[in-house]
């Protein structure tokens, strides 16, 4: 496998229970995160496993739609987000925990390819650096975007 991961976390002055609600309000993800253009939701009813949508995000300049799914749920705690795009598996993994009078906001993403040929895992190793980078500052982003909503909403 050829791949690269993120950790990131975030401080929230708002409760847990006020960050889930915004990291699952996907239909109101585009009004939330500064890098989202627009959200088609595919399946109806709350956040649960199974829950699909489109997301379409500004990065590299262009912008670009993934069809993303909910793979678990732990609520409010833990959930886990899929999706593929051209034979790269993504996952990211988002925690909320109690944090002083706040909350931690922890995000893991991976990013792998199963079955990369000699060209993919050059690519990988040279270029994947310099995309975990870009990646990581959109997500930064994402993570304040999701704190600052739910200590609005707080």
């Amino acid at each position: 496998m050829a791949g690269h991961g993120i950790h990131l976390t975030q401080q929230s002055t708002a409760a847990p229970e006020a960050v889930w609600g915004v990291l699952t309000n996907i239909a109101g993800a585009a009004e939330t995160l500064s890098g989202v253009t627009a959200v088609e939701m595919l399946t109806p009813g709350p956040y649960a496993v199974g829950t699909r949508w489109r997301e379409t995000r500004r990065m590299f300049g262009k912008e670009e739609t993934q069809e993303m799914w909910v793979a678990e749920v732990d609520a409010p705690r833990r959930t886990v987000v899929r999706t593929q795009d051209k034979g790269v598996a993504y996952v990211t993994v988002f925690q909320v925990e109690p944090a002083g009078s706040g909350s931690r906001i922890t995000m893991h993403f991976d990013a792998e390819q199963a079955t990369p040929g000699r060209v993919a895992r050059l690519a990988w190793s040279v270029l994947g650096p310099l995309g975990a980078k870009a990646t990581a500052k959109v997500m930064r982003r994402d993570l304040a975007d999701i704190a600052a909503a739910a200590e609005r909403a707080s």
